[in-house]
């Protein structure tokens, strides 16, 4: 008998539950939840396959390789899709729209997405923004024993993957190096109104940063 979506997806978030217990803050099941709600808020307007976006942006962190060894978690999670009756096209699909979803993919080129991918990928891209971006960035720097602010220390633009994977700069660096440049990487056209709100408060903290450290006017362009 064929399982329905509604209890595909329950499976599907107890799964997530389990394997997110004991990642960092900045990814945990707050954040999943997070970007679940972006993406079904995204797809009223964009109408892509609602079931696709649901589970996607639930399992979309699952083979991160910050969090997890990238091989075996794709194993498991391919295991576990089976286990539950998805057949092997759409699972296919899912693993591409957790493989679309990762900005330091890019670095490895641009291609085609599907409109799954695309609400996903602005989903989680919201997250980075806004007053919600700003404390998961400084969370991570501050786990990553990273320096809050160096001015000797230019942010930089990245051209591979594992440069940005790899670099160790300050976190404010991450505002230009990353976070700035995604209202204007948002795919659909509802990710991109939504962005724009959470886009501006950024640049009202980076200007009352600059402020109270009295470098007023010390807000440098967005990296391009």
């Amino acid at each position: 008998m064929k399982t329905n979506n509604s209890l595909l997806l329950k499976f599907i978030h107890r799964y997530v539950s389990d394997k997110m217990d004991t990642v960092d803050a900045g990814h945990n099941m707050g954040h999943i939840e997070r970007v679940r709600t972006n993406a079904l808020k995204i797809n009223k307007i964009e109408k892509a396959d609602t079931f696709l976006v649901e589970a996607g942006a639930l399992l979309h962190d699952l083979t991160d390789e910050k969090l997890f060894n990238k091989s075996v978690a794709e194993c498991e999670l391919n295991l576990f899709l089976q286990q539950i009756g998805l057949d092997d096209r759409t699972i296919k699909l899912l693993n591409n729209i957790i493989r679309s979803v990762s900005f330091g993919a890019e670095f490895d080129g641009t291609y085609p997405l599907t409109p799954e991918q695309k609400v996903v990928r602005d989903a989680d891209r919201l997250d980075a923004l806004g007053a919600i971006g700003i404390a998961r960035t400084f969370h991570y720097g501050g786990s990553r024993n990273r320096q809050i602010y160096n001015k000797t220390v230019a942010p930089q633009k990245y051209h591979n993957t594992c440069e940005y994977r790899n670099n160790n700069s300050p976190t404010i660096n991450h505002f230009y190096e990353k976070l700035l440049l995604l209202k204007d990487r948002m795919e659909t056209s509802t990710g991109k109104k939504m962005a724009l709100q959470r886009h501006s408060y950024m640049i009202l903290f980076l200007k009352q940063f600059y402020l109270e450290l009295g470098e007023e006017g010390f807000l440098i362009p967005p990296t391009k």
